[in-house]
């Protein structure tokens, strides 16, 4: 069984992957798989960017996968993920339908793209006991030197990172240099927009969630029991909007610091993406400036007949 996607759809935040996948799967008739790093996490909505409204087409519901999978509080891994992951193919597969991949998170869809040989870690008690001399900023430095920092979370605590040195240790994908080597055939698109465009569309749409009640989300989950510091491992909007619920940051520096701070994370998003492409993943990219309609229609020309 073919276990590779037939389509991934990829780019930085805020550039519209989603609905530009749901158009293109609601056309072939496929499947899509998330490859959102928090959208797996249920009463995380306006947080995570979770619109599933997206999905929907002409009133017809696009089968999405890996979205709403575990409880805010939780801590979802890569290791969670891969065995989701192959879960989703195999239920789409025996049904015969197309997969598609759609994500921003770079390891979640490296490994959907079978690109990563997951190991469980075993914990290293030598490398432990010599943690416990070293700075936080010391193992960040360690951590940025074993592989590319893929999100903002590995530094919230001392234990998640030396936790995160362990398993990039015991990876097979410690090479950041080595090429890839796709097994199957896979049509990879990302959607590519000046940058300019893409910190105006962040901006925006920081605006709209907030005004949408994204502030009392995140209250309603700290009144449900989830600890700040859970929500604050999630990096972002549930970081910045934790600290000013605990009085901590004032409103507008908090926003501020949160629109800065999503800017920062679509740049790195876009330093992954670029290293992929170096490792061998051919990446084609569209003209984000032409529409959705426009960018679906080439995909489906480009996959036509494959």
């Amino acid at each position: 069984m073919k276990t590779s996607p037939d389509i991934v759809i990829l780019g930085p935040t805020a550039t519209g992957k989603t609905r530009l996948a749901a158009l293109v799967a609601d056309h072939i008739h496929g499947e899509i798989i998330s490859a959102d790093s928090r959208q797996v996490y249920r009463d995380m909505d306006e947080g995570t960017g979770k619109d599933l409204n997206d999905y929907i087409i002409d009133g017809r519901q696009v089968p999405y996968h890996l979205v709403n999978l575990a409880d805010a509080g939780q801590r979802y891994n890569i290791f969670d993920y891969s065995r989701d992951y192959q879960s989703a193919v195999s239920a789409i597969r025996q049904r015969g339908n197309p997969v598609i991949v759609c994500g921003g998170s770079g390891m979640y869809l490296e490994t959907a793209l079978g690109l990563y040989n997951l190991q469980k870690a075993e914990e290293d008690a030598t490398f432990r006991e010599e943690a416990k001399s070293m700075s936080s900023d010391e193992l960040l430095h360690i951590l940025a030197g074993l592989r590319p920092l893929h999100n903002t979370t590995d530094s919230i605590d001392r234990e998640r990172l030396i936790r995160a040195i362990e398993v990039a240790r015991s990876s097979v994908a410690e090479d950041q240099t080595k090429p890839y080597s796709l097994k199957e055939h896979v049509a990879v698109f990302g959607i590519a927009l000046p940058r300019n465009v893409v910190r105006e569309r962040i901006t925006l749409r920081l605006k709209a969630r907030l005004e949408r009640g994204m502030l009392n989300e995140v209250k309603e989950l700290l009144n449900k029991g989830v600890e700040p510091g859970d929500l604050i491992y999630y990096g972002l909007e549930y970081k910045y909007l934790t600290l000013f619920l605990s009085g901590e940051m004032e409103y507008e520096q908090m926003v501020r610091s949160l629109n800065t701070a999503i800017h920062q994370f679509a740049k790195r998003q876009m330093t992954w993406y670029r290293r992929m492409e170096r490792r061998g993943v051919n990446i084609q990219w569209l003209d984000g400036m032409q529409g959705v309609e426009w960018m679906k229609n080439e995909i489906l020309k480009k996959i036509k007949g494959k």
